[in-house]
């Protein structure tokens, strides 16, 4: 079993991951309702700056599980410019193999993760392993994309297609672009009881300051997954460029919209 990322992890890939973590994480943690004290397991962490956010609120020190090396550089150099390296352990591994000690099984309060199961070739695999690492009625976080809910109006020439070229990339890759209408299934699969949905809203429209950079998110998400788009074989490269070009000329129409949500689900261990 492996992880299959779409977007790779250049530093634009990390920039885009950085702003997107700034219009997000506000919101994830009001949901998590932290109370403080908690010991946090953040799997798939990139950049570290949702684990800080954590550690900020529940003045513990999470364990943030990173795969990609570059992204754990990264995520080192953020903390240590913040002034907030002693916030968190980042230890490098991947979700489908957790890299905990023998003690470590069984201790966390939550384990959390976000952008992770979308990519990897057996998300049940990697929530199983999040329930195994937290205690009796520790409680397992999920949050992840359903691609198909992506709304854009009015809708540019060329742009449903583009989206569904792309969906076809991550199937080809092996990965679930749709595994956020799942994920109750996955925490019940598991053996966890699920007890809370709700979703994380993630869109703007013309007329508001986020507007643009929500759009640069949109076009560098596309860019980043370029050549897999292609060969999937559902679009052509010219195409691909013309249809990137309408939504950019699309975003300075006044009644332009993006409307977009990332699924959310909680279980508990039994």
């Amino acid at each position: 079993m492996s992880s299959a990322y779409i977007h790779g992890t250049d530093p634009e890939e990390q920039k885009r991951l950085s702003t997107l973590n700034v219009f997000m994480n506000d919101a994830s943690l009001r949901e998590l309702s932290l109370q403080g004290g908690e010991r946090i397991l953040d799997v798939g962490s990139g950049l570290g700056q949702l684990a800080r956010a954590m550690a900020r609120c529940s003045r513990t020190r999470p364990l943030g599980i990173e795969r990609s090396a570059e992204q754990l550089t990264e995520a080192i150099r953020l903390a240590r410019d913040a002034g907030e390296e002693h916030l968190v352990e980042f230890r490098q591994g991947d979700a489908l193999n957790l890299p905990l000690t023998e003690t470590e099984w069984g201790s966390f309060d939550i384990a959390h993760t976000r952008f992770v199961l979308e990519h990897v070739s057996d998300p049940l695999c990697v929530v199983q392993a999040m329930v195994k690492a937290v205690r009796v009625g520790g409680r397992i976080i999920l949050q992840d994309d359903d691609h198909d809910i992506l709304r854009i109006w009015p809708e540019p020439p060329g742009f449903q297609d583009l989206w569904n070229a792309y969906i076809a990339g991550y199937e080809r890759l092996g990965s679930d672009p749709y595994v956020g209408r799942k994920l109750v299934s996955l925490l019940h699969q598991s053996g966890a009881t699920p007890v809370r949905i709700t979703s994380i809203p993630f869109g703007s429209c013309a007329g508001t300051p986020s507007f643009p950079i929500y759009i640069d998110n949109l076009v560098s998400l596309l860019f980043d997954a370029r050549d897999s788009t292609i060969e999937s074989n559902r679009m052509s490269e010219s195409a691909f460029d013309d249809a990137i070009a309408n939504l950019r000329k699309w975003s300075e129409r006044p009644d332009s919209a993006i409307w977009f949500s990332l699924a959310w689900a909680e279980g508990i261990r039994r």
